[in-house]
């Protein structure tokens, strides 16, 4: 069964907001978390970038849902022996429903000590490095070691989970998505591209988790809701590698002038139609996600959140029931993917 998760935003809402957002998507239905790691918003109008190791442990505090790290960077702005402290941490104080999903990273957040950005190549590199520290790190056995990028000695984590927090690897191309079907315990990436998904699993992916998300911009009113998404989110339809490479919010929003409202209107759905959002989240399900996140641009939260609970959970949960029985009727149990680690199945 496909799980039906909020996304969390970092980049646009404060972190009182981000807890009352995960209180609502809770009692809406949702059955878990994603949340954004960012040092720097993409553009000044979002304005917002708390730390995500604050906001894990004070959202353990108030809901039970597992949350996922969508995602970190886990190889320039801190190192892996830390991001390993962090995330074993997070895990215990979720009760071993935290998973750690991670990517090569972006310029943006990762620049500010001054250091060359790598090229791409160089990343998954150093990523499957950082990868290995971190597991090693999570046997609780002293650790030391010296690699290509990265020394350790004699590290030693105390506080640990009953098991090991999964590793999610983030890609947006065949490269990463056969780098994640090698070392990750999941596969993260933000469109609905069967393809991938394909290569990831024939990397050695197998059965392991598909995890996807997109952003939607609820609202009574088409028109505004689309004024709204462009506003606050002109940067996600940058082309090519623009969201790699350029270091600062300014950058974006000078980049943001190749991006118009009407690319957005076609891209990002807007507006308060069914069917519409039925149609965006059973993309990935149909390409054959396991999770799939779903995030409300901007402050019609309380709408958006009513809207999902009666009208758009509910269907793609019925919907996702209907399949599964097929499935089992014709020996096909495609359908009966896991919950989350650290949940039960709903």
């Amino acid at each position: 069964m496909t799980t039906y998760g909020y996304f969390l935003s970092s980049e646009e809402f404060t972190p009182a907001e981000l807890l009352s957002q995960a209180r609502a998507a809770e009692q809406a239905g949702f059955e878990a978390l994603a949340i954004s790691d960012h040092f720097h918003p993409w553009n000044d109008e979002q304005g917002q970038s708390s730390f995500v190791w604050s906001m894990i442990g004070a959202l353990s505090q108030v809901c039970s849902l597992p949350i996922t790290t969508l995602v970190t960077c886990p190889t320039v702005r801190i190192h892996p022996a830390v991001n390993a402290h962090a995330a074993a941490t997070a895990a215990v104080l979720t009760e071993g429903r935290f998973r750690f999903g991670l990517g090569t990273g972006e310029a943006l957040n990762e620049h500010i000590f001054g250091d060359a950005w790598p090229e791409a190549s160089q990343r998954m590199e150093m990523l499957e490095e950082a990868m290995q520290v971190m597991r090693r790190l999570f046997t609780g056995e002293q650790t030391t070691h010296r690699g290509t990028h990265y020394t350790v000695q004699n590290a030693r984590l105390y506080t640990l989970p009953a098991k090991p927090p999964p590793l999610y690897v983030s890609g947006f191309g065949p490269q990463a998505a056969a780098l994640a079907g090698r070392i990750g315990d999941g596969f993260v990436t933000m469109s609905p591209d069967a393809e991938l998904v394909a290569q990831f699993r024939r990397a050695g992916g197998g059965q392991k988790p598909v995890v996807g998300g997109l952003k939607v911009c609820w609202g009574t009113d088409r028109t505004q809701a689309v004024k709204t998404a462009y506003r606050l989110w002109p940067n996600e339809q940058l082309p090519g590698e623009l969201a790699q490479v350029l270091p600062t919010p300014a950058h974006f929003e000078q980049a943001a002038g190749l991006v118009t409202e009407a690319m957005v209107a076609d891209a990002v759905v807007c507006g308060d139609d069914r069917e519409s959002h039925l149609r965006a989240v059973r993309q990935f399900t149909d390409a054959g996600f396991d999770e799939v996140y779903v995030n409300q641009i901007g402050p019609e939260q309380g709408g958006f959140f009513d809207f999902y609970r009666t009208d758009i959970l509910p269907r793609l949960k019925d919907s996702a029931t209907s399949r599964l029985s097929a499935g089992a009727a014709n020996g096909d149990d495609r359908e009966g993917r896991r919950p989350p680690q650290g949940t039960t199945g709903r």
